[in-house]
């Protein structure tokens, strides 16, 4: 609809750059404006999304809004007030990229001409595509520089300012298709990647010494800056004006913009829209088939029969699958999950994927806005539907199961395929183990046929010398081909040898570098079979699978030959191969669950095992060693028993493959011998026949062998992938989840010692209680800082988040104004050390404990460590002094030596920042306060964190941290916290009346 009265053609007439377009043109485009009226706090253009129209405000005010990649709350930042005259999504279509959002800030009127109008006019109108070509906004600069902070860590740049000083020394340059060398640029501007496609990432800063290749239909453009330290200020814009006609009396006439809406088309960087499908019916299937969507969405391990016994188990005990369920399944696959109760009014807001009921069922919400949604329904596809027809049914309200990927959401990593590239690097001696194969088989054919020429020509014309011919060649035949064959199992055993070498490596590799929350919830005995199912993995492949496939691969050339001499056994020879393939499908599924129960059992043996040889002091003082052997027997009990399952079910089904096997050598002799009658064949082509076709029954055979050792290996590799599917502390990012860190991240620079946390929050589960709640505070460099509180108040937790052992759930923690979560892991825990309560000593002599992380140290800077932590006195006291041996954990040792050799490994290391977390609880008080005052003096001007339960220990301290149920109740110095007469206060008069 067009509102000529508007008298557009005016007011477009006095703006930039529509001013430069002709009468003509500018009539036509006047003419394909629409209006749409803006409610107070509507969305008029959204960075989520490649905008559909620009927006050009005609009567009202807005604001233009940045999101800051820095702020973990996603607050918007207002970066100019938009006026009259403003252009919307001009520089989004430009870019090829979206970084524009605005609201209405007052009720107001706004003009929307379509995007490929818009096109239309860049394309046709050089004088007005310059005008955007060659602008760099804020949005623009905003989403860029964000970004560059980002990646630096830089937590302290007032971001807003800094674009409106660059804005007016923005240069943009456009490249047009082709190899560009960057060193054409000017090198006094630092250049970003803005917009387009190339070889390059968008937001990427470039180097002058890159190529760019912009690919054929497409361009590249560039905006540079002055170096940003040496940037010149600027008064602030003044805001655009433009006189226009006013509308009062059509205010009304106007229609009102309808909610911003998700584009159907993503912005590339995107996460892809292709919805997964798997079909099912029945509550049972149907639900399978939502979870398995998502695993595919998602990229999650798929767990199909562990998942299936849990709702199988559910279904049996309650007769329905509820929404519930289903969270607490998803949240087992990786999801974080909230259920919520959803209005109507409120759907088409709804972040997708999430799980509905949807008649009787359940169903997958792909997307969905106000005007559309995408279902996954298992029964019937890919359903598109309208929304508003879809709420017919949907009642007031209804629950919604919301998913959420987190930073501990496993990938699907490991498979079988995750053995192909070391199996492609040594494909040259498995290509030499299939040559060998090849001529196996081909000596293999020659002891049928000699002997068929024994029975039927030397028997029958009594040759001697015929005899003795073909028995010397069938013995040099066999000798080569017994070479041949040790040849073939030595190259393909090595080759397997180095292939486990390496990935066991990596499994290890993989296992050390997990975040520490895996590890809690764990135990050690389970982790530890979980490892060895790498052994089971490498006795399959050397255990010559390859070679039993490849000899059933060549049993085709034996059914040729077989054809060759009857067509008609042949068809008796594989009469029994169904049968072999009905057992197949029969025991298969029987084997792998006994297998797995099996499996499971086993580790809560070992887990127990572990569990009570690592705790046997506090058996032995408790006096509870026949209650350790009874859970042990009943736990390996269950384990003798599964394992008597498995090899009842492996035997069956081996006793059924024997007789199949049988049965055809007694069908081929009967039918043989017929045949042998009858005249059709001779003697001797029937027992040649008879050692052909057990060349192919026996291959057959191992492979049912063969299939049963896979279902070992395939569950071996389901327990394996536990491990290696987690995600690592350290990842590159894919764009669909956070990652704990991301291996391309700035190092953390020299840490100086100042410490912010800004509202940090954790929780050791994603819907558990807080172990901190919202702790804010700040310590300048080199103070030397208390902690203090009561078990359980969260003083350990506090300290773990600065050495990001754990990742907090929300807000920032900054180390000299670097935000932590965005520098590179390993350059900021080698600036820190730690000493926790529970360090472990390794065995080993002192001296190789102390120099742990530091093992070129020499005696001197060992021994003055050790003087530190006080520990220099007892060590000379031990049987060979610095060279005696700890034991396992440390066991010749007391608790308190134990710590003392501990916070002498990390003094010897020289950290900038050192946190010690209850390193003293097991000393008595007098060795502690020499320790504290020890560490005062060696790290002087340095940030020292020491928590301890005995507060008068801390009297010293430049600044105490009192904690109280996950936060900060009191902070300030010794006499500032007694004066206050608070917690810190009572509980320190507490532990001086104990004294």
């Amino acid at each position: 609809m067009t509102y000529t009265s508007l008298s557009l053609e005016p007011f477009l007439a006095t703006l930039t750059p529509f001013h430069q377009l002709s009468t003509q043109r500018l009539q036509q485009v006047a003419q394909q404006l629409q209006p749409l009226r803006y409610r107070v706090g509507q969305v008029m253009i959204g960075q989520d999304q490649l905008p559909t129209q620009i927006v050009i405000l005609y009567e009202g005010q807005g604001r233009l809004l940045g999101y800051n990649p820095r702020d973990s709350q996603n607050t918007p930042i207002t970066l100019s007030l938009l006026q009259p005259g403003a252009i919307l999504g001009g520089a989004s279509l430009v870019r090829g990229v979206p970084c524009e959002t605005a609201i209405a800030s007052t009720e107001s009127i706004a003009l929307t001409l379509a995007a490929p109008i818009f096109r239309q006019l860049l394309h046709q109108e050089p004088q007005f595509a310059a005008y955007f070509r060659d602008r760099c906004g804020l949005s623009e600069l905003f989403a860029l520089l964000g970004e560059e902070l980002d990646r630096s860590a830089d937590a302290t740049t007032d971001l807003k300012a800094l674009i409106q000083d660059v804005e007016a020394n923005a240069v943009v340059q456009t490249l047009d298709p082709g190899l560009h060398h960057l060193e054409s640029l000017d090198a006094n501007l630092i250049w970003w990647l803005s917009g387009g496609t190339s070889n390059r990432t968008v937001g990427e800063r470039l180097s002058l010494e890159e190529t760019l290749n912009v690919p054929r239909s497409s361009f590249a453009r560039l905006v540079g800056l002055p170096t940003l330290a040496t940037l010149p200020s600027k008064d602030a814009k003044d805001a655009i004006s433009v006189s226009f006609v006013s509308s009062e009396e059509l205010r009304s006439e106007i229609p009102y913009a309808p909610d911003y809406l998700l584009s159907q088309t993503p912005h590339p960087s995107a996460r892809s829209t292709q919805f997964p499908i798997v079909r099912g019916r029945g509550p049972l299937d149907a639900t399978l088939a939502c979870l398995q969507m998502l695993a595919r969405y998602w990229h999650l391990p798929w767990r199909e029969e562990t998942i299936r016994r849990l709702l199988t188990n559910h279904l049996q005990r309650t007769g329905s699958i509820s929404l519930p369920l289903c969270g607490a399944i998803t949240e087992f696959m990786g999801l974080k999950t909230q259920l919520v109760e959803t209005p109507a009014t409120v759907f088409s807001r709804l972040r997708t994927p999430a799980i509905i009921t949807r008649q009787d069922s359940i169903a997958v919400l792909y997307q969905v806005n106000a005007k559309n949604l995408i279902l996954g329904v298992p029964e019937q596809g890919l359903v598109r539907q309208k929304t508003t027809h879809f709420l017919e049914d949907w009642g007031e309200s209804n629950p919604v199961l919301l998913l959420e990927p987190t930073q501990e959401t496993p990938q699907e990593r490991f498979s079988l395929r995750w053995f192909l590239p070391s199996v492609v690097r040594y494909r040259k001696v498995l290509i030499e183990v299939l040559l060998a194969s090849f001529f196996v088989q081909l000596f293999a054919l020659a002891n049928p046929l000699g002997i068929q020429v024994i029975i039927d020509k030397v028997l029958v014309q009594n040759s001697l010398s015929t005899l003795n011919l073909l028995g010397t060649f069938l013995i040099v035949v066999a000798i080569f081909q017994a070479l041949l064959t040790t040849f073939r199992t030595y190259l393909f055993v090595d080759t397997t040898n180095r292939i486990d070498l390496t990935l066991g490596a990596e499994v290890i590799d993989h296992l050390l570098r997990l975040p520490l929350c895996y590890f809690d919830r764990r135990p050690v005995g389970e982790l530890a079979t979980r490892i060895n199912e790498l052994e089971n993995i490498r006795q399959f492949l050397t255990g010559t699978a390859l070679t039993v496939v490849l000899d059933a691969i060549f049993s085709v050339i034996y059914l040729v030959v077989m054809v060759f001499y009857s067509w008609l056994l042949t068809l008796v020879a594989l009469a029994t191969v169904p049968l072999f393939a009905l057992l197949t499908l029969i025991f298969a599924p029987i084997i792998r669950q006994k297998l797995r129960t099996k499996a499971e059992y086993n580790s809560d043996t070992q887990a127990l095992l572990v569990e009570v040889v690592s705790g046997i002091e506090t058996v032995k003082a408790q006096n509870i060693e026949l209650k350790a052997r009874w859970q042990w027997q009943e736990r390996y009990a269950r384990y003798i028993s599964a394992g008597f399952q498995a090899v009842i079910a492996s035997t069956t089904a081996g006793a059924f493959s024997n007789f199949f096997n049988q049965l055809s050598g007694l069908l081929l002799l009967w039918v043989g011998a017929f045949l042998v009658l009858q005249g059709e064949m001779s003697l001797g082509e029937l027992i040649a026949f008879r050692i052909i076709a057990s060349y192919i029954t026996s291959p057959l055979l191992r492979l049912i062998q063969l299939w049963q050792n896979f279902q070992e290996t395939a569950l071996s590799l389901e327990r394996l992938s536990d491990i290696l599917d987690h995600p690592q502390e350290v990842e590159v990012s894919d764009g669909l989840r956070p990652a704990f860190g991301h291996r391309n991240n700035i190092p953390m620079p020299k840490i100086l010692g100042a410490v912010q946390y800004e509202e940090v929050s954790f929780s050791f589960k994603s819907q558990g209680p807080l172990q901190l709640n919202h702790i804010s505070f700040e310590i300048p460099a080199g103070r030397f800082v208390g902690i203090a509180g009561q078990s359980g108040s969260g003083k350990s937790t506090l300290m773990k988040l600065l050495m990001r052992l754990y990742e907090n759930n929300s807000g920032r923690i900054l180390i000299d104004g670097y935000d932590i979560a965005k520098v590179e892991l390993n350059s900021l825990r080698s600036q820190i050390g730690m000493v926790l309560q529970d360090s472990v000593l390794f065995d080993g002599t002192v001296q190789e404990n102390i120099a742990l992380s530091l093992p070129d140290a020499n005696p001197e800077e060992i021994i003055e460590a050790a003087k530190v932590a006080d520990a220099h006195e007892f060590i000379m006291t031990l049987p060979q002094g610095y060279n005696t041996r700890v034991g396992e954990r440390g066991a010749s040792l007391s608790g308190g030596q134990r710590q003392r050799i501990a916070i002498a490994r990390t003094i010897l290391q020289n950290p900038p920042l050192l946190i010690l977390d209850e390193a003293t609880s097991a000393l008595d008080y007098n060795t502690e306060r020499q320790v504290f005052l020890n560490l005062l003096m060696a790290f002087q001007g340095r940030t020292v964190f020491f928590i301890t339960h005995r507060l008068k220990t801390l009297q010293g301290a430049d600044r105490i941290l009192m904690m109280n149920q996950g936060q900060i109740a009191e902070q300030g110095t010794h006499a500032e916290l007694m004066a206050l007469q608070g917690l810190y206060a009572c509980l320190y008069q507490q532990q001086e009346m104990q004294i």
